[in-house]
């Protein structure tokens, strides 16, 4: 039987993650094992905290490269605040290179007057791609919770799922791309719309096991 791998690596509170997916009907398994990356039916990358420490406690666990493997195989593929920013080639908190599975940077918002950084509470998401199997269920314009200084700045924008407006910014809240999706804000934390999110991401896992 399959199941939904939730990767360890010593980078924020899995515990609110897991508690959000398990009330979207999965029990998660948490692991820093690449046999289990490769085993799993559908992966989650949550994580909280600094960019650097991010990638190198990855490497040291040797979870790169299952990582890679995992999305090119076409593995339902859910990444989480900094579980999102190290998917990008490299980002202005750090030195260290991201996984650089999609191309772009992670950029800290620019100081403006009356501007609050971190970027900290509630935010509406306007959302790109409408028809994300992600988004299914959700009103328009949703409120979701964030915590974050860093954005992510794909080159391609074609990949964003959702944006939002810090002051005069608008920047990436979530990227999508075929089986590999990622958000800035924190489903967990975000009440019924951050249930219905993973809800969704539960049910792609899902559809999976039945075909």
């Amino acid at each position: 039987m399959g199941f939904l791998a939730v990767i360890d690596y010593d980078m924020g509170n899995l515990h609110s993650a897991c508690k959000g997916l398990e009330k979207a009907g999965i029990q998660p398994k948490i692991t820093n094992s690449p046999q289990d990356i490769a085993e799993a039916e559908a992966i989650v990358l949550p994580g909280v905290g600094s960019f650097d420490p991010a990638v190198q406690n990855l490497r040291s666990r040797n979870l790169e490269e299952p990582i890679k493997k995992a999305i090119a195989e076409g593995k339902p593929f859910l990444g989480i605040c900094l579980g999102l920013q190290i998917l990008f080639d490299g980002s202005e908190e750090g030195k260290e290179p991201g996984l650089g599975i999609i191309k772009g940077m992670v950029r800290r918002f620019k100081s403006e007057p009356n501007l609050t950084i971190p970027h900290m509470g509630w935010n509406q998401l306007q959302l790109a791609q409408a028809n994300l199997s992600l988004w299914q269920g959700l009103t328009p314009d949703p409120y979701v919770y964030f915590v974050h200084s860093y954005y992510v700045d794909p080159v391609d924008a074609e990949i964003n799922a959702a944006v939002v407006t810090h002051g005069s910014q608008t920047v990436t809240a979530a990227i999508a791309r075929d089986n590999l999706m990622a958000v800035q804000f924190h489903p967990e934390k975000s009440s019924d719309n951050g249930l219905q999110i993973l809800s969704n991401f539960a049910a792609t896992l899902q559809k999976n096991l039945i075909n």
